[in-house]
């Protein structure tokens, strides 16, 4: 039996590529279509001033289950992920988990652009330059063929600072607008990537035929869309129901109120399995509403994990029931 081996941060940085996380991602959305594929929606276990998420899946044609547990508190936030065989039980992997993480969000708005969007769509606006932006854009960028990207964010030096580093990773034209309007206006495809409480641009801005991946509301106090960006939405997609009953905050005042139903929203999953079309036309607005779901993180970790065993990098871990 093979002992667990320990993967950390910096073996993920130079293990997984943004193709591989799309690639990883599509399967996941592929098997969960089909049925074939077990998610949970990620549970929170609240303290005062520290908070616990852990969320659980199986994927058996990667041989692939497990859960992610991070932690969030003043100090910062610490992602692991326990990587287990689906057919043997034995732990496979422990995995540090903030970089698999930020490809792996990044990678399903990478999955949605590629079957919501245009075929034709070249110009993106994206709201937020932190962390997690810069693998929404380079996902993005991956499946369309991107001509130019404006960023607004709220403080100039970081958006600044985002465009520089990656026009140079992306090789394209970056430019930091000064209003959330010009962002959004004329371009093809949007994200935004915020923890904006509020919405960061106005529905009316969006021109007809827009794809949006809204990726930052993933709690109910948190929204980035607002009623008239819903409403406008030919197509919304999500990645779980499940998920996004709990904690989609984009669209839980909406239905609350009435403006759309939950039977109104589609799952990411049938789109990628052809069940569903993602547009009837080019003129519709499309939306994709982003939590994060465990499955994705089992698939990109069955992908870091061979990756990590064809190259031979991780620390064997010994464990008393190896």
């Amino acid at each position: 039996m093979r002992m667990a081996i320990l993967i950390k941060e910096q073996d993920v940085h130079k293990l997984l590529t943004i193709p591989d996380a799309i690639d990883s991602v599509e399967l996941a959305f592929r098997e969960l279509g089909e049925g074939r594929a077990i998610n949970h929606p990620r549970q929170r276990i609240r303290l005062p001033g520290t908070t616990l998420h852990y969320m659980v899946a199986a994927i058996p044609c990667l041989n692939a289950m497990g859960y992610k547990a991070y932690t969030v508190s003043r100090s910062g936030a610490k992602f692991l992920f326990m990587l287990y065989s689906t057919q043997t039980g034995e732990l496979l992997a422990i995995i540090e988990a903030d970089r698999l993480g930020q490809m792996r969000t990044g990678a399903a708005t990478g999955v949605a652009t590629k079957y919501m969007a245009r075929e034709d769509a070249k110009i993106v606006g994206i709201f937020g330059s932190g962390w997690q932006a810069r693998s929404q854009l380079a996902a993005v960028c991956a499946v369309r063929k991107i001509t130019g990207v404006k960023v607004y964010s709220r403080k100039p030096e970081k958006r600044q600072a985002f465009a520089e580093e990656m026009s140079k990773q992306l090789g394209i034209d970056i430019i930091p607008v000064e209003t959330a309007e010009e962002a959004a206006r004329d371009s093809d495809i949007i994200i935004t990537i915020t923890t904006s409480k509020e919405p960061v641009f106005k529905g009316e801005w969006i021109g007809a035929g827009a794809h949006i991946n809204a990726a930052g509301s993933n709690a109910l106090i948190r929204s980035e869309l607002d009623e008239t960006t819903i409403k406008r939405s030919a197509i919304i997609a999500v990645d779980s129901r499940e998920q996004a009953r709990i904690e989609c905050g984009d669209l839980l005042g909406p239905i609350e109120r009435g403006i759309i139903r939950w039977e109104q929203t589609l799952e990411l999953a049938e789109i990628v399995c052809g069940r569903i079309k993602s547009r009837e036309s080019d003129e519709q607005i499309t939306l994709f509403e982003s939590q994060g779901l465990a499955v994705e993180d089992v698939a990109v970790a069955a992908r870091v994990y061979g990756l990590a065993l064809r190259e031979q990098i991780g620390e064997e871990v010994p464990l008393l029931n190896s």
